[in-house]
């Protein structure tokens, strides 16, 4: 006889609902937090790590707060790594339609928000979850005249007329991906089909494709999702190397042209047999590695088999992906910065987007100098040792790998806080 579930413990007011689902939200990094510990001593007014406030940028570059919360908590799934499976016994709270409007409504105009990031436990089936979801997305716009910000959720098996719907309201729509292979899927999350998952996916890229030539005949046309579609995926819950993962992000970014893959470092909150032993943190590290070879997929022109292989398939947590791969490239540095392509520039450690323009354009007007280079952004402690100016390296004894290689990775550089306090990792 199987074992019953743990009795719900139910929340029985907006406050308290509150508390629980926006705790039960932040699990999903789809929405950039703040990083911020908390209140500041000796303040009286605002919190800046209020629980259900999470911060995300514009396409302008604009910091903006939104209110970061699941409509429910009350899931039907029972996924191994989930915080809100079935089986676990914690609190339950479901909003309703109304309560979230409300709620959205009257943080946007105390100016505590911006917008919504709205995500959902399936609580019944894929298809209701999915329509309360877009009900408060057309509440909000319809009855409301709500022009902000709205992030939601689009829930895999879900009706693709409902997504349709969601589309015309919410200006970015997301499918989380939760794991790297269908086989790990099917162990750790077996009410979840990779198939359900990239359904939704594939329509949302069809109707924001469709949607733009529309607008390109009818200035008037709707908009379907203009801020695209993100997803997420759970790092060190599963076996899969940094190999498997980065080739699965690089095919979702070919297939459905996503703005963002999001990586989470696995949070062990439950107790099960399919899942790794704890570990004494959760793999933060190795997330952000993964967020550095992302950025370097979609901006700086390299392909996973550059920056891994079958010999090599996880990140180096030493170095990030960039300078490892220089250092494995010893035939192609130092760089003459002053003759150098543009797309040459961008393999540099130390040489970013702006950096690199910015050198293309300097150098219209004259020669480069090492001392010039801090001045165009460049981080001048890594690239010294891969760049000439002028034919010269700044580095005694030139280009040597193996020393750069010691320098880069020396213990007082590349050693982590021990203080427990926030720290701010550097991307490249």
């Amino acid at each position: 006889m199987s074992t019953p579930f743990p009795a719900i413990q139910r929340a029985p007011d907006t406050e308290a609902k509150l508390a629980v689902l926006a705790e039960a939200a932040k699990y999903d990094v789809s929405c950039v937090s703040s990083g911020t510990s908390g209140k500041r001593e000796g303040t009286t007014v605002g919190n800046a790590a209020l629980g259900c406030i999470c911060h995300s940028w514009s396409s302008d570059g604009r910091c903006i707060s939104l209110l970061k919360v699941l409509l429910s908590n009350d899931c039907v799934y029972d996924c191994a790594y989930c915080a809100n499976r079935r089986s676990n016994s914690i609190p339950r709270a479901t909003f309703t339609v109304g309560e979230l409007a409300a709620l959205t409504l009257g943080f946007y105009r105390r100016n505590y928000i911006e917008g919504l990031f709205l995500s959902s436990a399936i609580f019944s089936t894929p298809d209701r979850t999915m329509e309360a979801l877009v009900r408060v997305a057309e509440t909000l716009r319809g009855e409301h005249g709500f022009g902000g910000y709205i992030h939601l959720k689009a829930i895999p098996g879900a009706d693709p007329a409902l997504i349709a719907r969601a589309g015309l309201v919410a200006d970015r729509l997301s499918v989380n991906i939760e794991l790297p292979s269908e086989s790990s899927l099917e162990c750790l999350a077996p009410q979840k089909k990779r198939e359900a998952i990239l359904g939704p996916m594939r329509q949302i890229c069809e109707g924001a494709r469709e949607s733009k030539v529309e607008r390109e005949r009818h200035r008037n046309a709707p908009l379907f999702a203009p801020a695209g579609q993100s997803t997420q995926l759970v790092v060190g819950a599963s076996p899969e190397p940094d190999l498997r993962i980065l080739r699965l992000t690089e095919a979702l970014y070919r297939r459905f042209a996503l703005r963002r893959v999001f990586y989470s470092a696995y949070v062990p909150v439950n107790e099960d047999n399919r899942l790794p032993v704890p570990m004494a943190a959760p793999p933060m590290l190795r997330e952000h590695r993964l967020y550095q070879a992302d950025w370097l997929l979609r901006f700086y022109g390299f392909t996973v088999d550059e920056l891994l292989d079958e010999s090599l398939p996880n990140l180096d947590e030493s170095l990030d992906p960039k300078t490892s791969w220089a250092l494995r490239h010893p035939e192609q540095f130092p760089v003459e910065v002053n003759t150098a392509a543009y797309e040459t520039l961008l393999r540099i450690p130390g040489i970013g987007v702006k950096s690199a323009r910015r050198i293309i354009a300097a150098r219209r007007h004259g020669r480069l100098y090492h001392a010039d280079l801090k001045v165009l952004g460049v981080v001048v402690k890594r690239a010294c040792h891969f760049v000439l100016c002028g034919g010269k390296h700044a580095v005694e004894g030139g280009w040597n790998p193996l020393r750069t290689r010691e320098l880069l990775t020396a213990p007082s550089r590349r050693a982590l806080p021990q203080s427990g306090r926030p720290f701010q990792l550097e991307l490249f």
